[in-house]
């Protein structure tokens, strides 16, 4: 299904999500460094990453809701669909989290452990939804052609069934 959601002709969910993902593993980036020099600038970058990651995040996720709503009921892509949107919303609360604990730092952003795991565990994760994401663009073509076949077998599986597929529904 082609992406009802979209900004000057493209897929809007694909265009917005590289900023709250690149900004979410900046922010990390900079937790490490920090851990690593214990430079409190490097502390005060990474939250300010993390807000605006947040707030990209949520404008990526509507566009994504909108598109979401469009895929047929009871497919594949659905389902991938559900599980990629569940799961950055458990990724924007744990760099939620994560902000709120710095932002509340007696030692002026400093992050707390907890802070730390929260956005170590976010970003992994949010790489388990990334590639979902993947999974629903490149695999089942959702935002892409409205002939895209919703129903398409994982890309863990034999690629020569995807072909097969793919030659079946272009008939």
């Amino acid at each position: 299904m082609e992406s009802r959601a979209k900004i000057l002709g493209h897929a809007g969910h694909a265009l917005l999500i590289v900023f709250p993902l690149g900004l979410l593993t900046t922010a990390v980036i900079f937790d490490i460094i920090f851990l690593a020099s214990d430079r409190r600038t490097f502390a005060v970058a990474a939250a300010y990453m993390i807000a605006a990651g947040l707030i990209g995040g949520v404008v990526a996720a509507l566009f994504g809701l909108i598109d979401w709503l469009a895929i047929r009921p009871g497919t594949r892509a659905k389902r991938v669909g559900a599980l990629h949107g569940g799961g950055n919303a458990v990724v924007t609360v744990l760099f939620l989290i994560s902000f709120l604990l710095r932002s509340g730092a007696d030692d002026g952003w400093r992050p707390p452990a907890a802070a730390l795991v929260c956005s170590f565990a976010g970003i992994v994760l949010a790489g388990v939804t990334g590639w979902l994401g993947g999974e629903l663009v490149e695999r089942l073509g959702v935002g892409v052609h409205d002939n895209a076949n919703l129903d398409a077998p994982s890309s863990l599986r034999d690629s020569g069934t995807v072909r097969k597929a793919r030659t079946a529904t272009s008939r």
